[in-house]
């Protein structure tokens, strides 16, 4: 069966499986490979994309539950690396192996559209469910919030 979805902006029909996790169809097939497989299960956020605006782990949305529905990733935040986030956290300092960096971005772009103006113990809190091995959490916390303060700036 096929699958159509609108992945960054441009339409593509998966013809696949739709049990396929979309992490797959997005790193396999499409070889977007920004989003990053962690867990597998959906527990550590790397793999953290926007579906219909909201952030969702791709390892466990299958391409059917991504049928008809806007996919943003990590190379879709911006074409050219110009996001509040992105600057906020090359500002900060942020990665450090850089692995789990595109899920966090993306998991924060989400957050913040929500709530544009957060504490730092609000930005905990939305950030707990992404696991940085580095333990970067003090300089993700930082540019998040610089982020936002970029983001109501504009």
């Amino acid at each position: 069966m096929s699958h159509t979805i609108t992945i960054n902006g441009q339409v593509h029909e998966a013809d696949v499986n739709g049990e396929m996790p979309l992490l797959w169809y997005l790193r396999d097939t499409l070889e977007l490979t920004g989003t990053k497989y962690g867990c597998g299960m959906g527990l550590c956020g790397t793999c953290t994309v926007h579906l219909d605006g909201s952030a969702v782990r791709s390892c466990v949305t299958s391409v059917a539950e991504a049928d008809g529905k806007q996919v943003t990733t990590i190379e879709g935040l911006s074409e050219d690396g110009s996001h509040p986030l992105q600057i906020a956290w090359l500002e900060n300092n942020v990665p450090q192996c850089g692995y789990c960096q595109p899920g966090q971005i993306m998991a924060a772009a989400d957050f913040l559209q929500e709530n544009p103006a957060p504490s730092a113990e609000d930005i905990d809190n939305a950030m707990r469910g992404n696991i940085c091995r580095c333990g970067t959490y003090k300089r993700i916390r930082k540019a998040v919030a610089d982020a936002a303060v970029k983001m109501q700036e504009a």
